[in-house]
C-alpha cells in the first residue's frame, strides 16, 4: 500500500493526502497539542492546500489528547516569539483586535465547506480552543476517555473560535450555556447522548471508526453528497416553506446531471 503524500507540515501540523481522504494531524503530543497563532496560521493554510480530489478530511491529534486548548503562554507578558502578546493585542484598537481575532478564527472556519466533509478524531482532552476546533468539523467521534470543556468563561473570557454556534446547533441554547458557563467537563457517554458525537468508541477502535466513516461518505456519489450537505447547512437560515423549494432546486439539479441534461 502507497504511503500517503504529505503536503505540509509545519508549526504542530501535519497534512496528509491519500487519494480522496486528506488527514490533518495535530503533531505536538508533548504538549497535548496546545494551540498557539502559528498552528492557527498552518491549519489555515492546510485549508488551502486541500486538492481538489479531497473527499473527507479526517483531524486527529498524536498522543494521549486531541488538544488541551490554547498554550498558557499566550498569556504571559512575553507571549510567544514573534508574536504580539494577548496582552499587547489588548491595548490595541478595537478594529485592530477585531482584526486579529478574525485572523485567528480562519482556521476554524475551513472545515464546513460544502465540498469536503470534516470528522474529528478526539481522544482525551479536547478543552477551550481544543474543543472548539472539534466543533469546527461537520462530524465527531470520540474515545471513550474523551474530555470535552470550554474554559474560557472561566478565565473571564468568551469562546471565539467560532464554537458557539456549533455548539448551540447541536445542543441547544439552555446546555450549550450550562456547559460554557460551568466549564464542566463532559465525557464520550454524554456528548454522544446530547449530540455533540456522532459516535463514541473505546479508545483502540477509534482510528477504525473514523476510517469506516470515511469509506461510507466516499461511498456516496460526490456531487450528490455536496448538494445534501449544502441543502442541511441552509436549514437555519430558511423557513419551511423556504427549505422546501431548495429541496426541489437541488433535487432537479441532481436529476438534469444524472440525466446528462445539465449545462
Amino acid at each position: 500500500m502507497a504511503s500517503p503524500d504529505l503536503v505540509l507540515d509545519k508549526d504542530g501540523v501535519r497534512l496528509t493526502v491519500d487519494d480522496a481522504v486528506a488527514t490533518v494531524t495535530l503533531t505536538n503530543p508533548d504538549k497535548r497539542n496546545a494551540q498557539s497563532p502559528a498552528l492557527w496560521r498552518a491549519l489555515a493554510a492546510a485549508g488551502q492546500e486541500l486538492p481538489g480530489t479531497v473527499r473527507v478530511v479526517v483531524l486527529r491529534g498524536e498522543g494521549k489528547s486531541f488538544s488541551a486548548g490554547l498554550d498558557r503562554q499566550a498569556f504571559t507578558p512575553e507571549g510567544f516569539d514573534g508574536e504580539p502578546s494577548f496582552i499587547d493585542l489588548a491595548r490595541g484598537s478595537d478594529a485592530e483586535l477585531d482584526g486579529v481575532i478574525a485572523e485567528y478564527q480562519e482556521a476554524f472556519t475551513w472545515w464546513r465547506r460544502n465540498d469536503i466533509v470534516s470528522v474529528a478524531a478526539v481522544q482525551g482532552h479536547a478543552i477551550g480552543a481544543g474543543f472548539q476546533l472539534a466543533l469546527a468539523c461537520d462530524l465527531r467521534v470520540v474515545a471513550d476517555d474523551v474530555q470535552f470543556a470550554m474554559r474560557e468563561t472561566s478565565l473571564g473570557l468568551v469562546p471565539d473560535l467560532t464554537g458557539t454556534h456549533p455548539l448551540v446547533s447541536l445542543v441547544g441554547y439552555a446546555r450549550a450555556l450550562e456547559i460554557c458557563v460551568t466549564g464542566r467537563f463532559v465525557g464520550a457517554d454524554e456528548s454522544e447522548r446530547i449530540g455533540l458525537a456522532n459516535l463514541a468508541v473505546p479508545a483502540a477502535e477509534l482510528d477504525a471508526a473514523v476510517r469506516d466513516l470515511a469509506a461510507a461518505i466516499v461511498a456516496a456519489p460526490r456531487d450528490a453528497v455536496i448538494e445534501t450537505k449544502a441543502l442541511l447547512r441552509g436549514v437555519s437560515g430558511r423557513s419551511y416553506e423556504e427549505q422546501r423549494v431548495a429541496e426541489r432546486g437541488a433535487q432537479g439539479r441532481r436529476l438534469r446531471d444524472l440525466a446528462g441534461l445539465s449545462d
